[in-house]
């Protein structure tokens, strides 16, 4: 049995992934506890829960690692946890997870947004860092726009709350761009925008389909700590 943990990184993760791929939303604490104790061989971590609800545990992906249970991570949460449990064998995937764990992104509120709820497809409202990153670094890098203006939206993005930050904030936000070339600047990053979470979250599932060639490496004896026999 493989489980994948998937939301707004990969809101049509249904029509994408194989029958013997379950589904379930983005995991809260003790999500990928239950999934070992049903069952799973493989679990993928692309969304977590954070804001009101306790997050994954790293306890939880310890204890799977120490049932052989391969766990792979990447996109949002399982971007971040990936970076911190890889030592201990989980597998990370993609552009993202590798800059958490070079440390070239440290702030885990770069792959936060605000989306809608399952029933509407988790719709984004606003757009995750790590996607201006992108997105901003590709028109630089195909002369659509110069090196002053990657950096002047770059940081005007990195200076908005998550909750508020979309392609309008970012350029209003931005005294160094205004007049005819903020709306040019609009329809570029529009219609040149790239969904780094997305990619990630694909390669992700392209490694959950070959899981039982990952057999996960034992690094560590798994504790039994008071706080777990509780929990």
């Amino acid at each position: 049995m493989k489980v994948l943990f998937v939301g707004p990184s990969l809101p049509d993760a249904r029509r994408l992934v194989a029958e013997d791929m379950i589904i379930r939303p983005p995991a809260m604490q003790g999500d990928v506890r239950l999934a070992v104790d049903e069952g799973a061989r493989a679990i993928g971590l692309i969304d977590g829960a954070f804001e009101y609800v306790a997050p994954v545990w790293h306890k939880e992906i310890l204890y799977s690692l120490s049932k052989g249970v391969a766990v792979f991570g990447a996109a949002s949460m399982g971007a971040l946890r990936a970076a911190e449990c890889h030592a201990f064998g989980m597998t990370g995937v993609g552009e993202i997870f590798a800059a958490y764990a070079n440390e070239t992104l440290v702030d885990d509120a770069d792959v936060a947004l605000l989306h809608g709820p399952e029933e509407l497809g988790y719709v984004a409202i606003t757009i995750p860092m790590v996607n201006v990153d992108a997105t901003v670094t590709s028109c630089c890098a195909h002369g659509l726009i110069c090196g002053e203006e990657t950096r002047h939206l770059k940081e005007s993005a990195r200076s908005l709350f998550f909750k508020v930050r979309s392609w309008n904030a970012i350029i209003a936000n931005c005294s160094e761009i205004a007049g005819a070339r903020a709306n040019e600047l609009l329809r570029i990053l529009h219609h040149n925008y790239v969904d780094q979470k997305r990619a990630d979250a694909m390669a992700l599932i392209d490694a959950l389909r070959q899981a039982d060639t990952y057999p996960p490496p034992i690094r560590f004896e798994f504790n039994r700590t008071s706080l777990w026999r509780d929990g």
